[in-house]
């Protein structure tokens, strides 16, 4: 397992939501949940640079048969401009069936009514993600999911 901070991002189309592992890589605990948008890039950059983060991790959601729609595309397209942004940090794309209905069930088992998750929800999800990414990591000795690429 290598040593150091990654962020796990949750993609949505109103809100991120971030996480972060400590340096060991073991454990995933909630950040903040950035509002999409203006200044959303600026603010996981500095959340990067905040924490010193070897790697961010954005989640790849595909439906349960694996194919990709027009959320992974955001999703894609969302993780080429983090790289962009933070290049040279490392940013993979990882895959993030059931992390937000996950999410939500953790939440709700933990007594944190319906209504009252939206602000909190995205950063769950970024958790599950993120520690999904950690674990697959730890098991395979190889860093998660695929790499996001800049053009030349």
């Amino acid at each position: 397992m290598r040593n150091g901070i990654r962020l796990g991002v949750d993609v949505g189309s109103v809100r991120v939501g971030v996480a972060r592992s400590d340096p060991s890589g073991l454990l995933a605990t909630p950040v903040e949940t950035v509002r999409r948008g203006k200044g959303d890039l600026d603010r996981i950059a500095e959340i990067a640079a905040e924490h010193e983060a070897i790697e961010v991790v954005v989640g790849l959601p595909t439906s349960l048969s694996g194919r990709e729609g027009q959320a992974a595309t955001l999703a894609r397209d969302f993780a080429l401009k983090v790289a962009a942004r933070l290049d040279p940090v490392p940013v993979r794309l990882f895959d993030e069936r059931l992390t937000t209905v996950t999410a939500q069930q953790g939440l709700r088992a933990s007594g944190v009514k319906a209504k009252n998750q939206r602000g909190v929800v995205d950063q769950a999800a970024a958790v599950v993600l993120l520690q999904a990414a950690l674990d697959a990591e730890r098991a395979t000795g190889r860093p998660p999911g695929s790499p996001v690429t800049l053009p030349a």
